[in-house]
């Protein structure tokens, strides 16, 4: 085989293995409103949705109080045991936000307030009384971290290693988001189909089973609910293959009709 031959071989597997790596994440909500249930947490739904986009599964979601060794521990565990790591919350000007406090301190690293998020700050604060002591704690970053943008407030969001750290209101988390979409390494987009039917689970779970053995690559979901006196439930069909998930979306279909129930495309 000629060289560049065997290197055209070389980089094809490379990347065939690069696209079939799934990549993973995982997410750490902090705060004591959200523990107490004073306020609900509205990031996990955008963020998992986000994240599947970008090619990215979100793996496994912790909450944690406003304690040092608690999100210490937590930071420390997930950032080993996924890709990407992501925390919602404590980046605030208060003296109860001390997410960067704990990271750095996970992390063995001291405290800085960085330059580019002091500026980011000053511009925003301009008109509205400036930057003040309060203010300037959201410039704070562990040191070694670049910026994440936040076109919504100003306050940035910070990335060290595979850790991102967003703001824990939903919109403003939504707009650091957005500054970071196709800027992470990911792989293949999760898409999924939904068939509904008024089946009771326990009838059709065998047959579940069957139709996704036969179908490689397709995972099935079933979501079962009680509606107007009526038992049923809505099967989720994914794949990151849209010929694989149609061929399963329309077999499950096939084996609900023979046995006896109407499938409804879409879920119920």
């Amino acid at each position: 085989m000629l060289p560049g031959a065997a290197l055209r071989v070389r980089t094809s597997k490379l990347w065939g293995a690069m696209a079939d790596r799934i990549w993973t994440a995982a997410l750490l909500v902090i705060g004591d409103e959200i523990l107490s249930g004073r306020t609900q947490d509205k990031n996990v739904g955008q963020i998992a949705l986000w994240l599947n986009i970008q090619g990215i599964r979100l793996k496994e979601v912790r909450v944690v109080a406003d304690e040092m060794a608690a999100i210490g521990d937590a930071v420390t565990a997930l950032r080993a045991g996924y890709d990407y790591l992501f925390t919602t919350g404590g980046i605030g000007p208060t003296h109860d936000d001390i997410t960067v406090d704990a990271i750095a301190a996970a992390l063995g690293l001291p405290v800085v307030v960085d330059d580019r998020a002091r500026a980011i700050l000053e511009a925003h604060y301009a008109a509205r009384g400036g930057v003040t002591e309060a203010r300037l704690r959201m410039a704070r970053v562990p040191e070694g971290a670049s910026l994440i943008e936040n076109p919504m407030s100003g306050a940035p969001g910070i990335k060290i290693g595979n850790i991102h750290v967003l703001a824990g209101v939903p919109h403003i988390a939504a707009m650091m988001l957005e500054s970071l979409t196709g800027k992470l390494e990911g792989g293949q987009p999760v898409v999924s189909a939904t068939i509904g039917a008024h089946a009771p689970e326990s009838e059709v779970a065998d047959m579940l089973a069957a139709t996704e053995r036969a179908h490689e690559g397709c995972q099935i979901g079933s979501y079962p609910f009680f509606r107007d006196g009526s038992v049923g439930a809505n099967f989720v069909i994914r794949s990151t293959d849209e010929a694989r998930l149609a061929a399963c979306e329309e077999d499950l279909a096939r084996r609900l009709i023979a046995l006896g129930y109407d499938p409804v495309a879409g879920g119920i």
